[in-house]
This record gives structure tokens, sequence and C-alpha cells, in this order.
């Protein structure tokens, strides 16, 4: 399975979690509703560039695609999506969000 638009070896994690994705199956789990509730709370726009790819103790890891957005969250609305996220939730289980640049 190829992204359009990308030529040559793909990174085999990056194929798996493509496959899983267009399956319907990257958010299932016991993940699924922090996943879900995260997508919420940054939109549309936002989601397809921030992506959460684990949840665990506490803390949520989300790829980020570019390093200006990977700033912004960082330094300011990061913690606002978190509060929401959690609003959506009902209480607070997203404690930390650790953001990373997507490879």
């Amino acid at each position: 399975m190829q992204k359009q638009g990308r030529r040559g070896p793909q990174p085999i994690h990056e194929l798996i979690r493509s496959f899983l994705r267009e399956g319907g199956l990257g958010t299932q789990g016991p993940n699924e509703r922090v996943f879900r509730a995260w997508n919420e709370a940054v939109g549309e726009a936002a989601k397809a560039n921030a992506r959460p790819v684990r949840f665990r103790s506490g803390e949520l890891s989300v790829e980020v695609g570019s390093s200006s957005l990977l700033y912004e969250l960082r330094s300011f609305t990061g913690e606002d999506y978190r509060r929401l996220a959690n609003e959506k939730l009902g209480k607070e289980t997203i404690r930390k969000i650790a953001f990373r640049l997507r490879t």
C-alpha cells in the first residue's frame, strides 16, 4: 500500500498504520474514547495534522504534521485542547500531552 504522491520505499510502520486507518481500525481498543475526544476538541481542520497515536498512564502522544503547528500546540493551544478533550470525556483523563513531529 503506497500513499499517493510518495514514491519509493515506505517504512513498514507507516504502511501498517495507513492500512489500519483506511480499514477503520486505527483507533480501536481502550484508547478509542480518548482519541475521539481529542479529534473533536481540535476540530476538522487540525485533526489530520495533529493525530493521537498513543495514550498511556494519563499521557496522550500526538504526532504533528508541521514544525509550525508543533510550536503552536506546545506554546499556545495544546493545553486548551487538552481541557476541551477532558470536558468531552467527562473527567480529567488526559493529564499531559506529548507532541512530536511526524517523521
